[in-house]
């Protein structure tokens, strides 16, 4: 099933969303998908749908709307390019420091009275850079997240007075973290900060490490796609989904 286009009126624009509503037609949880640097493209659409399948009610907002009709970037050679890296960062800095907290509310302002929706919660789930995306999310709205994933999210925890990890005493949410083995951006170091900043702000939180596979792994275009692990993914999302919202 071909997903819905939703126009949301932001600060700074209108951000397109695309929704996926469950097959069976009845309403269920929103959630937000947010997508891993290279941004929104057909294989997020795919996993998306097949999210929507088991019965949610799943937004891929497009976070890089501020950029016009932007040039899509291939996540296979994304940061081999220095260029490339250049201008995916140019894009993400035009949202400013507060531009991914009045994007994400300003959807979830959107999706309240949405007929394809029940519950009164939304889950956020996060690839990569996505999922540092998400966990800032559940930060950002801690009234109306109540379930948030990063898989293979990087920096989520680092001495930078900015960093995500700071920001865990306002999570209200229930909280899944799907570590790549060996990932340089998610380093035992940062995983200890993390898990330290989640304990003392007492958010409920599993954060389970996938030996073998890297960075990317769950995501279908990227080059460190793991089959097993991304199989994995799907399950904790599944159960943390389930019983969160």
């Amino acid at each position: 099933m071909s997903p819905t286009r939703l126009d949301v009126t932001t600060a700074d624009g209108v951000m397109d969303v695309y929704l996926h509503e469950p097959p069976s037609g009845e309403p269920g949880p929103a959630v937000i998908y947010i997508a891993d640097a290279a941004g929104v493209r057909p294989v997020v659409q795919e996993m998306a749908a097949l999210l929507a399948a088991t019965g949610y009610l799943v937004a891929v907002p497009n976070l890089y709307y501020r950029a016009g009709d932007y040039e899509p970037f291939d996540i296979a050679t994304l940061f081999q390019i220095p260029a490339e890296r250049d201008r995916m960062r140019h894009i993400i800095g035009l949202a400013g420091e507060n531009g991914l907290a009045q994007d994400t509310g300003a959807l979830l302002d959107a999706l309240a009275g949405h007929q394809g929706r029940s519950g009164e919660q939304a889950g956020c789930v996060g690839y990569c850079m996505g999922g540092n995306w998400a966990f800032r999310v559940a930060a950002a709205h801690p009234d109306r997240i109540g379930a948030a994933a990063s898989f293979h999210g990087g920096n989520l925890a680092s001495d930078d007075p900015g960093s995500p990890h700071r920001q865990a005493d306002r999570i209200r949410a229930r909280l899944y973290f799907g570590v790549a083995d060996g990932d340089p951006s998610c380093s035992p170091a940062s995983q200890a900060q993390l898990v330290t900043a989640l304990s003392e702000a007492g958010v409920g939180y599993q954060l389970e490490l996938y030996p073998g596979a890297g960075h990317g792994f769950s995501v279908p275009d990227n080059p460190s796609y793991n089959q097993a692990a991304a199989q994995r993914h799907w399950k904790r999302l599944g159960t943390l989904l389930e019983e969160a919202l």
